[in-house]
């Protein structure tokens, strides 16, 4: 019977690797390069300070760029617009575990997302805690062991290895929720519970790993579904609008702020490092909030200028981006260069 059954998953492990590959393809063809550039070794980290993978970028308005990154610890980085390091936040907080994402609101206050302990932490300017959405597992009892753990119900304030979060021009907060529940829940800016939507599959208003999401300043939520390679566009009470599925897996999204709006997303070099997936991934695209792609960057790699595995953009300016790169340990500052056509001026 094991030899039958070895047969059986041989037979099948070409198949399905074919079929993912074809899913991190993109579809989009004869799209625009747009003219880029890397700004050189902009973090600059103490000695014997580190980024492990680089997990989630922000920047707020004064240029400041935090780093969230899974190094030695999950640990959250400030620095100042020239990349000079200015301090850490939130060192050795309970709610710090396993970094998915960070992001930073109009007020400047910033959001982690931590898929470890299944919270969503606020923290003011200064790095004070203001507010937490969801709560981490219970500590194992030792007297169960060797119980196999279970993975916590969805409910209004149980979050599932949440992913990410974004806010309406009301400041009600959307969390992506994530790896475990695939849906996205809505929060008044107080964090009461409004409303909840999504389950896996792959219908107009399922999801299958929503990896990434951003809004527009309509409110419009923009959920990157990453294991069904396309982006879901709901409005602001969770109702599917359309979606785009001609740009790979997009592994992260970003909304530039208005008055004209883009939409960038990343179809990025997976974790496993499958080298057949190489040639298909690598590349950011800059599209309009309708879809329409107007060009695109990037390669996969690990020197200066490519990327590998985008887990995070930020785009507060609409051409200068930075990236947070799981496989490269890295946070990159990206600058473009675009025609008129693209978006902007050379």
């Amino acid at each position: 019977m094991t030899f039958r059954i070895t047969l059986a998953l041989c037979a099948v492990a070409p198949l399905f690797g074919q079929y993912t590959v074809q899913l991190a393809t993109a579809k989009a063809k004869n799209v625009p390069e747009i003219k880029s550039e890397v700004v050189p070794n902009f973090l600059k980290l103490p000695p014997n300070l580190f980024l492990g993978e680089g997990i989630g970028v922000a920047s707020n308005s004064k240029g400041h760029v935090f780093a969230y990154t899974r190094s030695q610890a999950t640990r959250i980085f400030e620095f100042d617009a020239k990349g000079n390091f200015v301090k850490e936040i939130g060192e050795g907080l309970y709610g710090l575990s396993f970094a998915h994402a960070i992001r930073v609101d109009s007020q400047d206050n910033i959001w982690a997302v931590d898929e470890g302990t299944n919270m969503v932490i606020k923290f003011n300017p200064q790095g004070q805690v203001l507010m937490v959405i969801g709560h981490r597992p219970e500590p194992i009892d030792v007297t169960n062991i060797f119980t196999p753990p279970t993975m916590p119900t969805a409910g209004k304030y149980t979050l599932d290895r949440p992913t990410d979060v974004g806010w309406d021009p009301n400041g009600n907060i959307f969390i992506s929720d994530g790896y475990g529940n695939s849906r996205v829940v809505k929060y008044d800016k107080n964090g009461k519970f409004v409303a909840s939507a999504g389950t896996k599959g792959n219908a107009p208003n399922q999801l299958n790993l929503p990896h990434s999401m951003t809004m527009d300043s309509k409110g419009n939520v923009y959920i990157a579904d990453r294991s069904n390679a396309r982006i879901q566009v709901w409005d602001n009470d969770l109702s599917p609008k359309t979606n785009y599925d001609n740009v790979g897996q997009p592994w992260a999204v970003c909304i530039t702020p208005g008055p004209h709006q883009y939409l960038y997303s990343s179809n990025s070099y997976p974790d496993a490092n499958n080298t057949d997936f190489a040639p298909v991934t690598g590349e950011i695209y800059k599209m309009e909030l309708d879809g329409t792609i107007l060009g695109k960057f990037g390669k996969p790699g690990k020197d200066q200028g490519s990327y590998g595995t985008v887990h995070e953009i930020d785009c507060r300016n609409e051409n200068e981006l930075y990236t947070a790169e799981i496989t490269t340990w890295r946070v990159q500052k990206t600058i473009l260069h675009p025609t008129s056509a693209q978006g902007g001026t050379k």
